[in-house]
């Protein structure tokens, strides 16, 4: 299996990362459930990330000046850094997450603010995760503006096992030098990151070892395709694809 290259020296721009802190309180606070599911729903009081992640699930970390939440679950060789579509929380990824974990994969989901640049939280989160004990090899996981910039991070790692892009908009002239397998999802009607613009950047994808695009129909967004009627499909697509290229 080929490892990581660098791991401490992951990234070419990549700037050190702590690592994980202790956690007393964690932002941003998840929403009460309504008046009619609350008897149903516990929102967690202790330790957690968006209300759907806790200290049982993996290591919940803090970062940046902010002190914005994460977590690393699972155990695995390889890594996932999962980066959420913009208004969206780590929540609706937690599917994908889940079946990652069961499949054997080091999953990292974490909270952003709208001040830190998803590029350089990105690539830092990627050398937070290369620093776990064990792990060999990363992805590259987002939704929306997470999946698109997940791409343009990718140019500046070395060593990655690949990019999953779920409604992105990768430019094209990024996906032009792009070397590692590339996986785009999305609905072929969807307002951003639908079928024509996966499309372009699948086409302008020619230095890639596999370049695969699935597009189903609607114009379902991002993370939501996971609810839908091809949400088992979906997460069927990223699994072979990762089990593809994890080495």
């Amino acid at each position: 299996m080929r490892r990581l290259v660098g791991v401490a020296g992951l990234v070419l721009t990549l700037t050190a990362c702590g690592g994980a802190a202790s956690v007393s309180a964690l932002t941003p606070t998840p929403k009460a459930p309504t008046a009619s599911k609350a008897s149903a729903v516990a929102v967690p009081t202790g330790p957690n990330v968006n209300g759907c992640f806790t200290d049982k699930d993996g290591k919940i970390f803090k970062y940046g000046d902010e002190d914005m939440p994460g977590i690393i679950a699972g155990d695995g060789k390889v890594g996932a850094v999962i980066t959420y579509e913009r208004g969206g929380n780590v929540c609706t990824w937690r599917p994908l997450s889940d079946r990652l974990v069961a499949a054997g994969y080091r999953v990292l989901l974490y909270s952003r603010s709208s001040a830190n640049a998803p590029a350089e939280v990105i690539l830092d989160m990627a050398g937070r995760l290369a620093k776990e004990k064990g792990v060999e090899r990363l992805y590259l996981v987002g939704g929306s503006i997470g999946g698109t910039i997940s791409v343009t991070a990718a140019l500046k790692l070395k060593g990655l096992a690949g990019v999953v892009s779920m409604s992105g908009s990768p430019d094209p002239a990024d996906t032009a030098k792009l070397t590692v397998p590339l996986l785009q999802l999305g609905s072929q009607d969807d307002y951003s990151g639908g079928g024509e613009a996966i499309k372009r950047a699948h086409d302008a994808a020619t230095e890639v070892p596999d370049n695969q695009m699935q597009i189903f129909p609607g114009a379902t967004h991002a993370s939501g395709l996971f609810t839908t009627e091809h949400g088992p499909q979906a997460l069927d697509t990223i699994l072979a694809f990762m089990d593809k290229h994890k080495g």
